[in-house]
């Protein structure tokens, strides 16, 4: 069975680039790995440049009849709307993977990701079109989301299907540090401009260019990407139905059970994620006098930290397996969710600094390892959509809300009030992996070591 006959909506183009692309050799899990680490630094990187702008900068250009709290919260309120449409990108864009090819699927998701991001850019403010900015911006937000839905492309899914069942933890992280890239980056593009420019010129002009820095990196991801999705290899997994997409109601039905306990393992990790990157960002620019060009600083070192943790993951993983460090890392991220607000709520830089090189330290052993979870759970022929909507309601549940009610609860009250966040999602981890008795074997329904 021929790559084009099990895939006969592949276009013209895909078959041109697969022949550029012709191997002597199958796809080595370090090719893979550099598609998928670039593939998710654009991602996150658009994500994360949003994540910044809704603290300094929306608040002030969009919401400016209202008071910092209340313009900030509206905008935490449209960044959970790309978690929300993410879902809606993923049904509509397995079935243009299904029509046309992955190659185009991919295509599209990745210019409408680097397009939608780039609008916001073009922007006006509230003095210039009233409440149609902030319609506008909804509308953006939501097409990064229905874009990122689109944006999953199988690779770690066959990163993990081609590595060494021994280092399987060691490759599963591998996806994960494209989170800590694009933050260290983004905050060093804010960073820059804001040393630079008065707060004037920010506001008018400044702020707009890491968006327009986003549009560039996600065309290089693409062609990162489409390097190996176009490949033979990777399309004889396609007819093995290792990476097709498969019908979603069916796919529910069989795989409905382990879809939620799939989505709630990681929320620990997930959860986290945002409260030690966006929130304390926003609690800086809300309750305190502190420079945001400083905080920035302190959270590139809390990246770095991040990087570090989740490369360690990879080798935590492997010695004592994912479910042992998932379970120890959700008691400890409930640990650090009570002493997290002594940290954040010190007003000086050594509370700030420790709050952030912990909270970043526990992100990545926790988040390391989320993706092999999520890849692991399900049968051969339904990884792919499964590992998918998986995804999907992980980041909606346990990441899209995160900053929004974080900042609710302090508001209403006091800081200590975040850390229930943090809490309740270490609790639904710790629930789903006792639950999930084949993620304790340590084995996936393919018969490979998880």
């Amino acid at each position: 069975m021929s790559a084009q006959a099990a895939h006969p909506s592949s276009t013209g183009l895909e078959r041109d680039a697969r022949a550029m692309n012709t191997r002597h050799h199958a796809a080595m899990p370090s090719e893979i790995a550099v598609g998928v680490i670039i593939g998710r630094t654009s991602e996150f990187f658009d994500f994360f440049v949003y994540a910044v702008a809704s603290v300094i900068v929306f608040p002030a250009l969009i919401f400016p009849t209202f008071d910092r709290l209340t313009g900030t919260l509206l905008s935490f309120a449209i960044f959970a709307l790309a978690f929300m449409a993410r879902p809606v990108g993923s049904l509509f864009f397995m079935w243009l993977d299904r029509r046309h090819g992955r190659g185009v699927k991919l295509t599209v998701a990745l210019f409408l990701l680097g397009g939608s991001t780039a609008s916001i850019a073009f922007l006006p403010g509230y003095e210039t079109i009233g409440l149609w900015a902030a319609a506008l911006l909804a509308l953006f937000r939501a097409g990064q989301g229905v874009a990122l839905g689109g944006t999953w492309d199988g690779l770690a899914s066959l990163l993990s299907l081609n590595a060494p069942p021994e280092r399987r933890g060691w490759y599963a992280m591998m996806p994960q540090l494209g989170a800590p890239l694009a933050l260290l980056v983004v905050s060093a593009l804010f960073a820059y401009f804001l040393h630079t420019l008065s707060m004037a010129d920010f506001l008018a002009w400044g702020w707009r260019y890491p968006f327009f820095v986003a549009f560039a990196i996600n065309v290089v991801a693409l062609f990162a990407r489409l390097r190996i999705v176009v490949t033979e290899e990777f399309e004889k997994l396609f007819e093995t139905r290792d990476l097709q997409p498969s019908p979603v109601l069916p796919t529910l039905a069989t795989e409905g059970r382990n879809i939620v306990i799939g989505a709630f393992a990681p929320l620990a990790s997930f959860a986290l994620f945002h409260m030690v990157s966006v929130f304390p960002l926003s609690w800086i620019a809300i309750y305190t006098h502190e420079s945001i060009r400083h905080f920035l600083a302190i959270e590139m070192i809390g990246c770095f930290v991040g990087i570090l943790a989740i490369v360690a993951s990879g080798f935590i993983a492997d010695l004592t397996g994912r479910r042992t460090l998932l379970g120890a890392t959700a008691v400890a991220i409930a640990l650090f969710a009570i002493v997290s607000p002594f940290l954040l709520g010190s007003g000086g830089d050594l509370g700030e600094v420790a709050f952030m090189v912990l909270g970043f330290m526990l992100l990545g052993l926790s988040f390391g390892q989320s993706s092999g979870v999520v890849a692991s759970n399900f049968a051969p022929q339904t990884r792919y959509t499964a590992s998918a909507l998986t995804s999907d309601l992980a980041w909606m549940f346990g990441a899209g809300f995160a900053p929004l009610v974080a900042l609710w609860l302090t508001a209403r009250f006091g800081l200590f009030a975040s850390g229930v966040y943090l809490i309740s999602g270490a609790v639904c981890t710790l629930v789903a992996l006792y639950v999930n008795k084949e993620l304790a074997q340590g084995t996936d329904r393919g018969g490979k070591r998880g």
